[in-house]
């Protein structure tokens, strides 16, 4: 596990970046998480954010002309890909394609309704997932604490329930308490 670390101010850089440059920005993943509850509630390894595939060219070289490179990843694909700089922040990018009705029709497959929450980081307004849907995204997958941390928060803040994959954690937390 590396110990690089996405600050908000270069979370807000990027952001910043991208609208000045008049490219839609939605926040996924942790960020996504504290936009949603209005204050970071963790530190962040990286990034993640969902853009239209539109703009995946114009983003690449707004990237690369502040320093960033591509991070080699197994799984990445012209959709999903990974920038980094050398001060280790991260940028997990991934990109979506949306026909006139709104519907997917090429790259990761986000549904309109999850690109339509808004949320805030240290008082700017910024795109994200919802947090029910953020809650749902979060399951189907081998789960960690970051995983507990995030979906505990979101569920008591919005009143959501916490999702069956997370009852092997609140055994956990009740045997320890």
């Amino acid at each position: 596990m590396s110990e690089t670390v996405m600050p908000v101010e270069a979370v807000l850089e990027f952001v910043q970046l991208l609208k000045s440059h008049g490219i839609e920005v939605i926040l996924d993943g942790g960020w996504a998480v504290d936009a949603q509850l209005g204050y970071q509630s963790r530190s962040h390894e990286d990034l993640d954010v969902t853009v239209f595939h539109k703009d995946v060219p114009a983003i690449r070289r707004l990237l690369e002309r502040r320093g960033f490179s591509i991070v080699p990843r197994g799984d990445s694909w012209e959709c999903n890909f990974v920038y980094g700089n050398r001060d280790g922040h991260l940028i997990d990018i991934h990109s979506c394609s949306f026909d006139a009705d709104n519907q997917h029709i090429y790259g990761v497959p986000y549904t309109w309704e999850a690109l339509s929450g808004m949320g805030v980081i240290q008082g700017t307004p910024v795109r994200c997932i919802p947090p029910e849907i953020l809650v749902e995204y979060h399951t189907g997958y081998p789960l960690d604490e970051n995983d507990y941390h995030d979906v505990k928060l979101l569920c008591a803040k919005f009143g959501l329930a916490v999702p069956s994959d997370y009852l092997p954690f609140l055994e956990n937390k009740a045997d320890t308490s």
